[in-house]
């Protein structure tokens, strides 16, 4: 029984490895395809889901590595990491994501060292028009949707399941925790948490 446990338990090691190689190359192959410079170093688990529109901007640094889907970093609702870019992402070096979605309509900044946990979300934009007779017209909705830039310093830790919403400042080195909803400027090495984000205290 032991033999089998070990045959079994190699086997899946030697699958993991192979399916991440290609998965990863696949990931390459997007990024290339939508015009994405990455820098050296990069690294995908799973596969992502990637749309930069024509009037989108999307660039990261060195060592990126992101996690998607439900084979890597199993900590529950396992997504790929989504990123819908129409207006300008920019990602640092040796930033870290798992299950990440991005929406992108106007600018987005993340800086180096940060790691956004599974399944976290961040909207530069409302998506809808807060008038009723607005959403009663699609294109009118899209039109009068506000939107504003979401920067995010650097060596921030951002816990799973947490959102961060538009016009939001993240102070560098400060932690948010898990299934927050980030609303506001967070100063530097500060853990903020809750719904909405509350000053929990100084690091």
């Amino acid at each position: 029984m032991r033999a089998v446990f070990l045959a079994y338990k190699a086997v899946f090691k030697s699958s993991e490895q192979v399916v991440g190689l290609l998965t990863g190359l696949i990931a390459r192959l997007m990024f290339f395809l939508n015009d994405v410079p990455v820098g050296a170093g990069f690294r995908s688990l799973g596969i992502p889901s990637l749309i930069v529109t024509r009037r989108g901007s999307f660039s990261v640094g060195r060592r990126f590595r992101i996690n998607n889907g439900r084979r890597f970093n199993v900590i529950g609702r396992q997504q790929p990491c989504i990123f819908f870019v129409e207006g300008a992402l920019r990602i640092g070096d040796d930033v870290g994501l798992s299950g990440v979605a991005i929406v992108c309509v106007h600018a987005v900044e993340i800086a180096d060292g940060t790691i956004i946990g599974g399944n976290c979300v961040i909207y530069d934009t409302d998506f809808h028009s807060l008038r009723t007779n607005d959403r009663n017209h699609p294109t009118l909705d899209m039109r009068r949707a506000k939107y504003a830039k979401v920067s995010i310093g650097r060596n921030v830790f951002i816990g799973a399941h947490s959102t961060v919403l538009k016009g939001v400042k993240i102070g560098d080195n400060s932690v948010i925790g898990a299934c927050s909803v980030v609303t506001k400027e967070i100063p530097s090495n500060e853990i903020w948490a809750g719904n909405p984000a509350k000053f929990i205290r100084r690091i």
